[in-house]
């Protein structure tokens, strides 16, 4: 099953909004279709009360990441298990018209919907890719950014369980920022050691006289 797939759904959602910044692009139905990708049908189920109920189930998937980011397994699982019991999904086998050398179809599994809106089919597919997500690979796989202001959230695939941001571009200024902490810090420390280097010395100077 297209496991990164399916629970990037959850991550396309939750980062439309970067509270950090007071920013959120989830703001017409337009920015809702663009969220289904290639689901071109599912998309063109979205209307204007969607837009509302989008921002709720985005809320509702921060929690979980929120959850697991800290180290809270158990929250992260509930919450998880009550968006899938809300908004449930029949696996059915699909090929997509898609063929091998052979012409033969290429089957997976794939995560069929049956809502009665564009809300409840983004949810029931976003909640599921999310839940195989976490059981295969475990619950510390779910991240939100460590970079300041950036709350993002990602899904950890490293093979050693070691992201902690959700882009190259959050690494890079959160290790600037480290670095420039560093130097200032090197920088107080040796003119705080030259300030007591001055001490001792003007000391000895009196003690000789």
């Amino acid at each position: 099953m297209e496991l990164a797939y399916y629970s990037d759904y959850a991550v396309r959602l939750v980062n439309t909004e970067e509270p950090g910044r007071g920013k959120d692009t989830l703001t017409s139905v337009e920015a809702v279709r663009e969220l289904f990708g290639a689901s071109q049908d599912a998309a063109r189920r979205a209307t204007d009360a969607d837009l509302t109920r989008f921002r709720g189930i985005r809320a509702r998937l921060r929690t979980v990441f929120e959850a697991a980011d800290g180290g809270d397994e158990e929250l992260a699982v509930n919450l998880l298990n009550s968006l899938l019991l809300e908004f449930p999904v029949s696996p059915q086998i699909s090929g997509h018209n898609h063929r091998d050398e052979d012409g033969r179809p290429l089957w997976h599994m794939h995560l069929a919907d049956h809502p009665s809106n564009a809300t409840a089919g983004y949810a029931a597919i976003a909640a599921m890719g999310l839940a195989f997500h976490l059981t295969e690979y475990g619950v510390d796989r779910l991240g939100i950014c460590e970079a300041t202001p950036c709350r993002n959230a990602y899904l950890d695939t490293s093979t050693n369980r070691s992201r902690r941001y959700c882009s190259d571009r959050c690494a890079t200024r959160a290790n600037v920022a480290a670095y420039r902490a560093r130097k200032r810090l090197e920088a107080d420390r040796s003119e705080s050691t030259g300030r007591t280097a001055e001490k001792t010395q003007d000391s000895t100077a009196v003690t000789d006289r």
